[in-house]
């Protein structure tokens, strides 16, 4: 049944972007209006303060004129997130009140529609405007990353969210899948397989692109939602930077060589050091994303990190970035040896010459009358 009443809920749109390699937080903070570090994570229960983002990223709520999307109006504000290793998120948050068959056809329309996505890259591009001095290589990037939370204070009033989640499991299905028809037990199962609670009332309930938080108090979740739906971004930008690395390094491999030059063709050497550099830029991205979110300390938080890493495939992105740093650093290894053999095959060749030229020296006379 859908007819389930959903009262004052939220729909929030996250939407991440890169906007280069880092950003000097601070000097931004200076030459923005508005912008204040973020300090939402609050902790539920008792959790040692050092469950926190390092440095913690840069807040703006941005005024604007609501944005229709779906068949439904924004709330006049966007929240931007600014992170030290060049992401920024973008929040808008969309009320509602309805039935839960209302709440899924919204979803449904939602993800068809990408008003919400040009307004966040806009935005996001008038901000870079304002901080590329500030940023290191700043660019807009081409990939973006998309989610959303339906996030609802309570299913019904004094009932376990669990059990209500097992009653409508197909409709709740369907809602984190952007689905209009029914799913098969399975696909629903699969759907709704991460679950991570705190209290008896409270549920979150993570999918690949969407996430039902039922919770009176959010905005803890919600920081460690955005900054996952951030990391996967980040990740997704790293891996596509490393897959063009690896295709220079080939190219340049089979550049041609000439004369009895110590190594590669200048051309071929010149590629080789910028990527290089593209081989050092990732391995600084890597650590700084990997290192903005310490999870020490709050368990709760720290599961629904973990979910969220599992939902999202971070380890297996992961894996195959530091796979391709390791295939890159071989690569650069067997060019140095290889330039190292070379020079050295040279300076032989050089010893014999001379030692040559000194012995047929006295023969030639060129020294007599």
């Amino acid at each position: 049944m859908t007819d389930l009443p959903i009262e004052g809920a939220t729909v929030r749109v996250l939407y991440a972007f890169d906007v280069g390699l880092s950003i000097r937080l601070e000097e931004c903070r200076a030459r923005v209006a508005g912008l204040e570090a973020d300090e939402r994570i609050r902790h539920k229960g008792h959790a040692p303060q050092y469950f926190q983002f390092d440095p913690p990223p840069l807040r703006l709520v941005r005024e604007i004129d609501p944005v229709e999307a779906g068949g439904r109006r924004t709330a006049a504000v966007a929240e931007i997130l600014l992170y030290d290793f060049g992401g920024v998120s973008v929040g808008y948050s969309i009320p509602f009140s309805g039935s839960l068959g209302e709440l899924i056809g919204f979803s449904c329309a939602l993800s068809a529609d990408r008003a919400l996505e040009r307004h966040a890259e806009a935005l996001v591009a008038r901000l870079l405007e304002l901080i590329a001095d500030h940023v290191d290589q700043p660019s807009l990037a081409d990939p973006e990353e998309d989610y959303l939370v339906f996030h609802v204070p309570a299913l019904t009033t004094g009932a376990d969210p669990e059990e209500v989640l097992e009653r409508h499991a197909a409709d709740f299905a369907r809602l984190l899948r952007s689905e209009r028809d029914a799913p098969s037990t399975q696909e629903a199962r699969e759907a709704l397989a991460s679950r991570v609670r705190f209290g008896a009332h409270d549920l979150l309930v993570l999918d690949w692109n969407a996430a039902l938080l039922v919770d009176s108090e959010p905005e803890d979740v919600m920081s460690v939602l955005e900054f996952a739906n951030l990391e996967l971004l980040e990740l997704r930008f790293l891996d596509a930077q490393l897959d063009r690395s690896l295709d220079r390094a080939y190219e340049a491999l089979q550049a041609p060589r000439f004369g009895l030059g110590p190594g590669l063709s200048r051309a071929a050497s010149k590629e080789l050091r910028r990527i290089a550099q593209m081989q050092v830029d990732g391995a600084i991205l890597y650590e700084r994303v990997s290192n903005a979110l310490k999870l020490l300390g709050d368990q709760y938080l720290a599961r629904v990190h973990r979910a969220a890493s599992q939902r999202f495939h971070l380890s297996e992105w992961s894996a195959g970035i530091l796979r391709k740093l390791d295939v890159l650093d071989s690569i650069y290894q067997k060019v140095h040896d290889h330039a190292a053999t070379r020079r050295m095959e040279l300076l032989e060749w050089i010893i014999i010459v001379l030692i040559a030229f000194s012995i047929v020296l006295p023969f030639v006379g060129l020294g007599g009358k």
